[in-house]
């Protein structure tokens, strides 16, 4: 994967796979006329990274937008990095099913990344005691998928420290990465050490508080001093800690806007303003109910 040539640095996985620090987010893009724009808006852009998930409902749509537009960007399949997720209805004994849907429905021949998308199940309480279980069965298949290179690394999204060292404690193949909410307002200082001490790259989502923090007054100062947008600022925030990201957008303006992150610093004084604004605050669903 020649990510360094987009511009867009790498972040090292314990596969000793490459991944862009930067890639498209796809949740809500599903209409393949929008799913075309956005991936074109991105190859142009430099993106390289792409994430989706079975229940984005987008699989096919993606698959398809790349292998036409690859061709014409003069990049092949292996230029670029495809994330996605299993959706929580397939945890469990329909894990093989729902991972190989993925595959088939991508059609790009192997997955770069897929992860367990949630650790509960769907249809089951969040205290309900078969969730372990079915976290541990899904994760055995993923490893099956993995030792035949379908899966070219496997991961977790949602995942709470309590969840993570379950997991840690089962695994034969260690998770390559964690997805979860993070942003000025969650820091996720526990997850963090947790991921650094098991070697595992913390990969952040809904890095602007679903458009929460882009109006905040320290993010809008901030950005008014070096002359940037919120969402660059935001985004920035987290690639200068190492923290890849993946902002989601259909408008072609915006993705290009994201990607602008690798020209500019923030400096130390900035960084602390916006790290002081943590106060766990969660825009998204939270997993630490679950089992």
């Amino acid at each position: 994967m020649s990510s360094p040539a987009s511009g867009i640095p790498p972040v090292l996985l314990n596969t000793g796979l490459p991944m862009p620090l930067l890639g498209l987010g796809t949740y809500k893009l599903v209409v393949p006329e929008d799913v075309n724009r956005a991936v074109d808006a991105a190859l142009v852009a430099g993106y390289r990274a792409f994430d989706s998930a079975a229940v984005y409902q987008n699989e096919a749509e993606l698959g398809r937008a790349l292998k036409e537009l690859l061709p014409k960007h003069g990049l092949t399949r292996e230029d670029v990095f495809i994330t996605s997720k299993l959706g929580s209805k397939d945890q469990g004994e329909k894990a093989m099913e729902g991972a190989l849907h993925s595959l088939s429905q991508l059609d790009l021949g192997y997955i770069d990344l897929y992860l367990i998308h949630w650790p509960g199940t769907e249809g089951l309480d969040v205290t309900d005691q078969r969730n372990p279980g079915n976290r541990a069965q899904s994760w055995a298949t993923l490893e099956e998928l993995h030792a035949q290179g379908k899966l070219k690394a496997i991961g977790v999204s949602n995942y709470t420290p309590a969840h993570m060292r379950e997991l840690m404690q089962s695994c034969k193949v260690p998770p390559a990465l964690l997805q979860v909410e993070f942003h000025p307002k969650l820091r996720q200082t526990e997850l963090r050490k947790v991921c650094k001490e098991y070697g595992v790259c913390f990969q952040a989502y809904s890095s602007l508080g679903v458009g929460d923090l882009v109006t905040d007054p320290v993010v809008l100062e901030v950005a008014k001093n070096c002359e940037r947008t919120p969402g660059q600022v935001l985004l920035r925030w987290a690639v200068q800690q190492g923290v890849p990201v993946i902002p989601k957008s259909s408008n072609p303006d915006r993705i290009q806007d994201n990607a602008r992150l690798f020209d500019f610093t923030l400096s130390d004084a900035d960084m602390d303003r916006l790290s002081a604004l943590d106060c766990g605050r969660k825009y998204c669903r939270d997993a630490s109910l679950v089992v």
